[in-house]
């Protein structure tokens, strides 16, 4: 059995999912058995691959960059799973819906600045008036809710899905796996 593509995605969010993944330790040795990571911020990779089989997505929409990007992982993506509140709910960065991105420039770049007073317009992607969970943007497979899904969670899910065992999130999420 060849193994499984399997990429991590990093969007607008804490990149708590991340290490909440990366503390399942040693089962991740378990899981190399079963899966490649062939794209993630925690390998080198710098392009996302042409085909994966299942995609993990940590972070909300919130700016234009986050929104090309979940759209060319869904296109490349067999399964595509929202990893923790932020991806599935919006969480913490929706949090600047109701001030919206205009005064949350002003304040960052302006307001708190002591030199160069000016709004960001190359490094910094121009953001969305609100922020909004991935799956307001593209279909959605499994979510994985948590802040963040403890690294049981993910190991629980993760074997379930590259095995085809049966999987019940809501019994994961509710008795704190």
């Amino acid at each position: 059995m060849s193994k499984l593509k399997v990429a991590t995605v990093w969007l607008d969010g804490c990149s708590g999912c991340h290490m909440s993944f990366l503390d399942m330790d040693e089962r991740l040795l378990k899981l190399a058995e079963l899966i490649d990571i062939v794209y993630s911020p925690i390998v080198d990779a710098k392009v996302f691959p042409d085909e994966v089989d299942i995609a993990l997505v940590e972070g909300a929409i919130a700016s234009v960059d986050d929104e090309a990007k979940i759209k060319k992982v869904r296109a490349h993506s067999k399964m595509l799973i929202a990893m923790g509140d932020c991806a599935v709910a919006g969480n913490v960065p929706s949090m600047r819906n109701p001030i919206g991105p205009e005064k949350i420039l002003d304040r960052a770049y302006i307001e708190n600045a002591s030199a160069q007073q000016q709004i960001p317009c190359v490094v910094v992607p121009k953001l969305l008036k609100i922020v909004r969970p991935i799956h307001e943007f593209v279909n959605v497979d499994v979510f994985l809710p948590g802040c963040p899904p403890s690294a049981d969670t993910f190991y629980t899910a993760l074997t379930a899905l590259v095995t085809g065992a049966p999987l019940d999130i809501s019994a994961l999420t509710r008795f704190g796996a």
